[in-house]
């Protein structure tokens, strides 16, 4: 994002600074302490755009932006065909002039991109079928909350290194920890994204074997192995089956470790019963957090 854009929109982890993202982090972790909710966006409108459905981050959205003291408007794909009859642009030119900050989730990247650079209010990317960068500013809260501070720590990933894999890369580089990625070749991080890594010095690696990446990790994070966009369900679960977190890959991370999970979860495929339901399980607090964190991201885009 130019420094000189007169909006915040919140795209991509990596398109902001630790500054930055740490403010973020800041704030939401005030807003949920906070004895009295503040209110400062009364009379503020939040629309929500969902070409792809979800519980967590409509709930998420929608309740903080209500404690935040603002209003929402929710759009789902059947009531609004972003990009056909009308294109992008004109559409974030025209919620511009009825909404204060708006929130896309949708397959394609391209179209927050668009979305964002046509509109004259901030861009919130929900999801797209490459980031989901709202999670995993979530995920940081958490460990943080249980942890103490992630820069210097370790985090193992296992399973598709997908959407929600590509922010753990951009947390890995912007917040200074370490990420191993366990994953099959052919599901493994593009070469654009390591390159990436490369240039800007961080320590995200990438290997076949998920027991040398639990390795006295701090946090073990998978995500479901089929998504609403996956055609080869068959196919991907004999890819990611010896990815799965159990109780035998737990042990081998280190003794206070926490497993993560951004939900949906299936018990039973990329995570057992025994460890998504035990202990060291901190699924619910997390899922929690999407609301926090987003108040933050809400705050910071809304702050002239």
């Amino acid at each position: 994002m130019s420094a000189a854009s007169p909006v915040r929109h919140f795209l991509d982890i990596h398109q902001y600074d630790t500054a930055t993202l740490r403010a973020i982090l800041d704030r939401a972790l005030t807003l949920k302490h906070a004895k009295d909710h503040p209110q400062p966006y009364r009379g503020k409108t939040l629309a929500l755009i969902f070409e792809k459905p979800s519980t967590r981050t409509r709930v998420s959205f929608e309740v903080g932006m209500r404690q935040l003291g603002g209003e929402v408007i929710t759009l789902t794909g059947k009531e609004i065909q972003l990009g056909h009859g009308e294109t992008i642009a004109d559409t974030g030119r025209v919620l511009s002039r009825f909404v204060d900050i708006i929130m896309l989730r949708t397959n394609d990247e391209a179209k927050v991109h668009e979305l964002a650079e046509a509109a004259t209010v901030p861009v919130i990317n929900g999801l797209t079928d490459v980031s989901h960068p709202c999670q995993i500013m979530a995920d940081i809260l958490t460990f943080e909350e249980h942890r103490g501070p992630i820069q210097g720590k370790t985090v193992c990933w296992t399973g598709d290194a997908n959407n929600v894999c590509q922010s753990w890369i951009h947390a890995a580089v912007r917040f200074d920890f370490e990420l191993r990625i366990a994953c099959p070749q052919e599901l493994e991080p593009s070469a654009k994204t390591m390159a990436w890594v490369a240039a800007e010095g961080g320590r995200v690696h990438v290997t076949r074997d998920p027991d040398a990446a639990a390795a006295g990790a701090h946090a073990m994070v998978t995500d479901t192995w089929v998504s609403m966009h996956n055609k080869d369900a068959e196919r991907r679960h004999a890819l990611l089956k010896p990815y799965q977190i159990n109780e035998r890959l737990m042990g081998l991370a280190s003794s206070d470790a926490i497993f993560m999970h951004c939900l949906p979860a299936h018990r039973g495929e990329e995570v057992s019963a025994a460890v998504m339901d035990g202990p060291q399980s901190v699924i619910w607090d997390e899922a929690e957090n999407r609301m926090h964190a987003q108040k933050g991201i809400l705050n910071w885009c809304l702050t002239p």
